[in-house]
């Protein structure tokens, strides 16, 4: 093997890695894009679970708007311990 086909070689072997590291972070992008995604519909349906069971209750009770807005808080603590939990998961 002369040295002409071993420096082609050696481009042609450059070149897979490249492109290997260039899809690999192509695809944490998506996996990022995709996590984000989880938490913030964590959150959101944490609030919207926690208000319906408040306004349930109020209809129930007649207690308007009182368990509303306790119901709506405890989502919100809810939402944002599960977030937190999912960021502790990821991060090992």
């Amino acid at each position: 093997m002369d040295e002409d086909q071993f420096k082609t070689r050696l481009k042609i072997a450059k070149n897979k890695i490249d492109s290997k590291k260039i899809n690999k972070n192509k695809s944490n992008h998506g996996s990022y894009l995709g996590v984000a995604f989880k938490m913030s519909t964590e959150l959101v349906a944490a609030v919207v679970v926690g208000t319906i069971i408040g306004f349930i209750l109020d209809n129930w009770f007649g207690t308007k708007p009182w368990l509303i807005l306790l119901f709506f808080f405890l989502g919100v603590a809810t939402g944002i311990l599960n977030v937190i939990k999912s960021a502790k998961k990821m991060n090992k």
